[in-house]
């Protein structure tokens, strides 16, 4: 072999290192999740990625981009305020410690409707979707792409009893003050009940009157509905 020949396979070498190099930095290991442009505008995602409950890696497309772009930019009041937010959220989540935003440059021209983009999208990229859309949602299910919707999240996580709701409990021990007593829901949430000390051992009714959330778990207080005490 020729002294040129063999400089032409290093450099044919070096040129394919490259390119399985820039393959891997455009598909990074580990989940991905695409922001559309109802996830920025809602802003939730702040909070969620900060506590650590997304994927450290985020994707944003450039056509939602444009989208909120061109929203930000309309006659509609409403719509402008709303997109300029959205904007603004993508911008503090590139400025995050916790998050890497990629924005993508995909477009898919032959494919108009964002909603198909972005399955599109998350199909190729191997990626999770993040969307507070309902239709999106099902669409992309449908597909076979996994959806995060915080709505969902937000209804799977709400309280189990709210102000004003009857419930029956089992009263198992005292509580801290001298007329308190304590039981437990089903989900393990403490019931605080007063005038419910001497009733250890008695399934009653209580009224929820106030809802409180700790760092341990979910916590009620609550009245004895004093007709409704079972043996």
């Amino acid at each position: 072999m020729s002294a040129v020949d063999t400089l032409q396979t290093a450099l044919l070498v070096i040129i394919l290192i490259l390119l399985m190099k820039s393959r891997m930095r455009l598909r990074p290991r580990g989940r991905q999740l695409i922001l559309d442009t109802c996830a920025l505008i809602d802003g939730r995602i702040i909070d969620l990625a900060n506590a650590g409950f997304t994927p450290a890696r985020l994707i944003v497309p450039q056509f939602i981009l444009r989208e909120l772009q061109m929203l930000a930019d309309g006659t509609d009041g409403y719509k402008r305020e709303r997109a300029r937010f959205g904007l603004d959220v993508a911008s503090k989540l590139q400025d995050s410690k916790v998050t890497t935003v990629r924005i993508v440059p995909d477009d898919f021209p032959d494919i108009k409707a964002t909603d198909d983009k972005l399955v599109v999208l998350a199909k190729k990229l191997g990626a999770d979707l993040y969307t507070t859309d309902y239709n999106l949602n099902k669409v992309a299910s449908i597909e076979g792409v996994r959806v995060l919707n915080v709505n969902e999240l937000a209804t799977g996580i709400r309280p189990v009893a709210l102000p004003g709701e009857i419930k029956s409990v089992k009263i198992v021990q005292k509580g801290s003050s001298k007329d308190q007593g304590v039981g437990y829901l089903e989900d393990g949430s403490m019931v605080v009940v007063g005038g419910a000390a001497k009733l250890i051992g008695k399934t009653v009714d209580i009224e929820v009157s106030r809802y409180h959330q700790t760092d341990a778990g979910k916590m009620l207080f609550a009245q004895l509905v004093k007709t409704k005490v079972q043996p």
